[in-house]
């Protein structure tokens, strides 16, 4: 039943963009999150899903869609690069076959970023880019809120979400992330979104939303999700109007929230400070050290995957007792292949230097427009008061997701390059918007004022 469910769903998608071709955009969108295919037993397993979108949404484009004044963006530039520089690396990986795997899925992802922001040519679709993003996610992450709810949380690496492959979306560290950074997007999309009719059941639902976002990482028990929440909580204060009022809400929810939390989860955050005593932080150090020590003897990287020939040796501390009875019980452990832990690392590791400048670029050149943005219409009239909102949402789910990437290999995650070239397409569309206002014929009147 599920699997017919799923096929009606897409033949109605596909069908409705034969009327307007950009939804064909937004089928893949919503195919690539939250991947059907893996949901269903026989029906879409067999049927190439992605690649039929994908050729759709271009062929819409090329077709039927509006081109003038198309022209490519700066980051868009840098995206095409990467992907260049990304075949070049694979061409000479370390391990090639393995490399091949992950390049199958990376090309496809920088290729439809570069190619997303040439159909965001209007406010309407830019909106509807994000609303099917965040609806996509959210049916992975109220899936999980409900499970947390009920259970408690199943623990680090053991929530289920819908199936039982951790990767991509469905894998706990990633999936904390991206609910914790498109908080500020349902919060814009609360006060400024135009598809759904304003009136509480939209409000309503997108606080029950932000609810199971923050529900996310207390189910999942990730350290990361908790360092996320603190960082998108910070963000929204340089927006909040009575800021003092707004950091009592913050500790007084802080409080009420701690006893109701599961011990999985507080054990699990007590090991921030105890790094040194957690297996899986230690790991990350010391894959972090290796991974900058082959950099520098392979500043160009090594390919896809080449983190399968690393071999690691650290020491674990367990502190037992207190005081003068306190003993430390340090215990080496060896281990190898041991994966990047960290989309900074993954870069320098596997693209080198030139490779991780490019990534840099792409993401700072985000931030650094978005806050143009910002400021620039900070003080913008009714029509456009919307801009500024969406800009320092956009650029902060970017932070947020940097600040997960520190300890999460997802460089190339497909979600946060969807976001990217949002932020890309809000900007051509206004520099567009703007053109057309600077060289539009001035009236009459004032026309002939002037020329008196």
């Amino acid at each position: 039943m599920r699997d017919l469910f799923f096929v009606a769903f897409l033949a109605a998608f596909f069908a409705a963009g034969f009327r307007r071709p950009f939804l064909f955009v937004l089928a893949y969108v919503y195919i690539d999150i939250v991947s059907p295919q893996r949901l269903t037993y026989l029906l879409l397993n067999a049927v190439p899903i992605s690649l039929i979108a994908v050729a759709l949404a271009v062929g819409g484009f090329v077709l039927a869609d509006d081109k003038s004044d198309v022209r490519f963006a700066p980051r868009q530039v840098l995206i095409v690069l990467l992907l260049l520089y990304c075949g070049l690396t694979t061409r000479s990986a370390d391990f090639p076959v393995e490399a091949l795997e992950k390049w199958a899925w990376v090309w496809k992802t920088l290729a439809f970023a570069a190619f997303l922001p040439l159909t965001l040519r209007t406010k309407l679709r830019i909106e509807a880019l994000l609303l099917v993003m965040i609806a996509s996610a959210s049916s992975i992450i109220i899936v999980g809120g409900l499970k947390t709810i009920a259970s408690g949380g199943g623990g680090y690496g053991t929530l289920n979400l819908m199936v039982s492959n951790n990767s991509g979306l469905y894998e706990g560290s990633t999936i904390s992330t991206v609910a914790v950074a498109i908080i500020p997007l349902i919060l814009w999309f609360a006060r400024h979104g135009t598809i759904f009719p304003p009136g509480w059941k939209g409000t309503a639902f997108c606080y029950a939303l932000v609810f199971a976002c923050l529900l996310i990482p207390v189910g999942t028990s990730t350290r990361t999700g908790l360092l996320c929440i603190g960082l998108v909580a910070l963000l929204m204060l340089r927006d909040a109007k009575r800021k003092l009022l707004y950091l009592g809400l913050i500790a007084a929810a802080g409080m009420i929230a701690v006893p109701f939390l599961p011990s999985a989860f507080t054990e699990r955050m007590g090991t921030i400070k105890t790094y040194k005593g957690d297996e899986s932080a230690s790991t990350r150090l010391a894959v972090w050290g290796w991974t900058w020590d082959y950099a520098k003897q392979h500043p160009l990287g090594g390919g896809f995957e080449m983190y399968r020939q690393n071999q690691i040796r650290y020491d674990t501390e367990k502190v037992e007792g207190d005081g003068n009875n306190a003993t430390v019980d340090r215990k080496l452990t060896v281990d190898k292949a041991r994966a990047f832990h960290s989309a900074y690392f993954e870069m320098i590791g596997e693209q080198g230097f030139p490779g991780l400048a490019i990534w840099a670029m792409i993401n700072l050149g985000g931030l650094l427009r978005m806050e143009v943005l910002r400021r620039r219409y900070a003080k913008a009239e009714a029509g456009d008061a919307w801009i500024a909102p969406l800009a320092g949402a956009l650029q902060s789910a970017h932070i947020v997701y940097l600040l997960g990437a520190a300890f999460i290999a997802i460089a190339f995650q497909p979600f946060v390059y969807m976001l990217i070239g949002a932020q890309i397409g809000l900007d051509s569309y206004l520099a567009r918007k703007r053109a057309t206002q600077a060289f539009r014929p001035m009236r009459p009147a004032r026309t002939a004022k002037l020329a008196a």
